[in-house]
């Protein structure tokens, strides 16, 4: 059932690279659980233990929040169609903002989206998988465009009167950075 590797193999990462959806886990030393879905092909597999994703603005900012106070992060994947499987992957997050020297190293890696808003980068000490027997069957219909629609109307300076306005304080009152200390 269940197994434990220190790496990400070849097949995994090609069952990663296939996943239209995983979901990230953080949580700060006190307080709620995060556990938000992502897409639109943010996620890349940088090596065998380090992986990255380019996160968009959305509603709240509490992955940034939490990875500012505890570094701990799971992305959890499960596959909806075809072998069932769950794989976690476990590790140390940090977050890298616009105007953080690895920003503009790392953008190139993703599709451009508007309203990105933060990458992060995963260290992966463990990988975890488990028989997902239980998840159900699910068709892939196609991506939702509307936070993209909707990030383009609001335009470069809409988004970051956005994220002041309404991504600078997580759900427990904590801060969530948008920019770099130094940006």
């Amino acid at each position: 059932m269940g197994q434990q590797f220190s790496e990400i193999s070849e097949g995994q990462q090609r069952f990663i690279k296939e996943q239209k959806l995983f979901f990230v886990g953080t949580a700060a030393a006190e307080g709620r659980v995060n556990v938000p879905p992502k897409g639109m092909e943010s996620l890349y597999v940088m090596n065998k233990n380090r992986v990255i994703w380019l996160n968009v603005t959305g509603s709240g900012n509490e992955t940034a929040a939490h990875v500012q106070q505890n570094k701990r992060m799971t992305i959890m994947f499960a596959a909806f169609e075809g072998r069932p499987l769950i794989m976690r992957l476990y590790g140390s997050a940090r977050v890298i903002h616009q105007g953080d020297a690895d920003w503009e190293k790392l953008l190139p890696y993703f599709e451009p989206l508007p309203g990105a808003r933060q990458i992060f980068d995963l260290e992966v000490d463990l990988v975890q998988t488990s028989c997902g027997m239980a998840v159900p069957l699910l068709d892939y219909v196609d991506e939702r465009e509307a936070l993209n629609d909707w990030a383009a109307q609001k335009g470069e300076d809409g988004i970051k009167q956005y994220w002041s306005d309404n991504n600078q304080l997580s759900l427990d009152g904590e801060v969530s950075n948008i920019v770099s200390k130094s940006g």
